[in-house]
């Protein structure tokens, strides 16, 4: 294994590290090599990597096993429940939500206040499983290819399909938060239809919990300035990272005890 394949797989074992498993392509874009030269570096990685069904794993050296995505959901749940229920405050009788994919708002089906008739849009088959059965929820499923990883589609227009919806408020999640370098994700599929619900919605949420401050991921979705308001648990990085937002952006921070 030379120097070039080493430190390709330091980089990519940090980002497994850190989250969730990174579809082979979306590896390869981000080491700038072939999908077959990713291979050829899990192959000599003794182990520590694996790829399965497309996606690039992180196998736990201390358990033997591979790293799973539902580990960190479980671990995480009171938080991001939280947060739903703080976020779902924010939501009023007859609006037009864009709800993201990912693991935390998928939450906020338990918090959204079943007197309430809504309309939801959302490209996340976890999400669309979970408010499917409201009442009063009118949901919008934006179809294409499924991403197993992140349990949601993708289609070349469904950014000019989000743009066409009258979306009062954008619902979005991310991987990582930085002062400087932005708001990302993990996966390259994701970005477009985030941006497009950015463009789009009158007001724009950014929920995180405080683990994915500065942090910076693969996937550039937007700057900070972006967001009307970010929620997130409160902790030592969220305040050093919003207290200079809420200051000289506007940006409201709102900050959970959980």
């Amino acid at each position: 294994m030379n120097n070039h394949s080493a430190a390709r797989l330091d980089r990519l074992q940090a980002i497994l590290r850190e989250g969730s498993p990174l579809q082979l392509s979306d590896a390869a874009r981000l080491c700038a090599v072939s999908e077959m030269t990713i291979r050829r570096d899990v192959a000599h990685s003794n182990g520590l990597l694996e790829i399965l069904g497309g996606r690039l794993l992180l196998v736990d050296s201390s358990a033997g096993s591979v790293y799973r995505l539902d580990r960190e959901i479980d671990a995480s749940a009171p938080i991001k429940q939280a947060l739903c229920q703080q976020l779902a405050s924010h939501i009023e009788d007859g609006d037009t939500l864009y709800v993201d994919c990912g693991t935390t708002l998928v939450h906020l089906a338990a918090a959204i206040d079943r007197q309430q008739t809504l309309t939801l849009v959302t490209c996340a088959l976890n999400v669309a499983n979970a408010v499917g059965h409201l009442p009063g929820v009118r949901l919008v499923m934006l179809g294409g290819l499924f991403h197993p990883a992140t349990q949601s589609f993708t289609a070349t227009d469904m950014p000019e399909a989000i743009r066409r919806l009258g979306i009062n408020k954008a619902f979005l999640s991310a991987g990582g938060v930085h002062a400087e370098r932005g708001v990302s994700c993990f996966h390259f599929h994701e970005v477009a239809a985030k941006q497009a619900a950015l463009e789009s919605a009158m007001q724009r949420f950014l929920i995180v919990d405080a683990r994915k401050f500065e942090m910076v991921r693969p996937a550039f979705i937007a700057p900070l300035s972006d967001f009307d308001v970010v929620i997130s648990n409160a902790s030592p990085a969220a305040r050093d990272c919003l207290g200079a937002l809420e200051a000289e952006m506007g940006v409201t921070a709102e900050l959970v005890d959980c």
